[in-house]
């Protein structure tokens, strides 16, 4: 399977509801044109239980993430990286072993880095949804209190 192809089955559970929308509405699902967010899955708190270690530049680190989504994640860290810089992630987390390819799209000197999958083997999908769907319950939860 081609990187290409990873990428697409990565953005497939996040164009679903919009294609079932779609299908319900009778037409095209619309979005506001003053939307000023080009993502297509929205990002969710790590509350710091999500942790990271991560491979980049000959660089290797430990750090909390910060928030994430199905296409990506922000991790707390002082190291700089160009942006473009292929990263190698392997997540610290109860939902198993998770492990992906990103790149660096963008950093904030002292903040952190924006990081956006690039591939993710077929058998951890399953575990990132389980933790985006923890971290999405646990949002809710913390939300109605």
């Amino acid at each position: 399977m081609t990187l290409h192809s990873h990428r697409f089955l990565m953005l497939v559970p996040a164009i679903q509801p919009l294609a079932a929308a779609a299908r319900t509405n009778g037409g095209p699902a619309m979005h506001p044109i003053s939307s000023p967010s080009r993502r297509m899955s929205s990002r969710v708190e790590a509350s710091g239980d999500v942790w990271v270690y991560w491979q980049c530049g000959g660089c290797e680190d430990l750090s909390p993430v910060l928030d994430m989504s199905i296409g990506g994640l922000f991790i707390q860290t002082s190291k700089r990286k160009a942006e473009n810089v292929l990263a190698r992630l392997h997540f610290l987390v109860p939902e198993g072993q998770i492990r992906a390819d990103a790149v660096v799209r963008h950093a904030r000197p002292g903040i952190g880095l924006g990081l956006r999958f690039r591939a993710l083997s077929e058998q951890d999908r399953p575990q990132l949804a389980a933790l985006l769907t923890r971290l999405r319950g646990k949002q809710h939860s913390t939300k109605k209190s």
